[in-house]
């Protein structure tokens, strides 16, 4: 039986409870796919994107003003 994923917030998620963004890097390990999610829906649906979009989303998040 496998473990319950991990799911990791965001350091670029506010602390106030907005803007949200989770993923699951024993997921992503595992399969290759990224699994992301709004932490204030925890049992809502999730996106799938590969590693590379993945990398492309957060280097967008470290460079753009958003």
């Amino acid at each position: 039986m496998k473990a319950t994923p991990s799911w990791v917030r965001s350091s670029y998620s506010s602390q106030d409870g907005g803007n949200c963004v989770e993923w699951c890097p024993s997921v992503a390990a595992e399969t290759g796919i990224v699994p992301v999610r709004d932490s204030k829906v925890p049992v809502g649906p999730s996106l799938a994107v590969s590693r590379a979009a993945w990398a492309g989303l957060v280097q967008y998040a470290r460079t753009a003003a958003i």
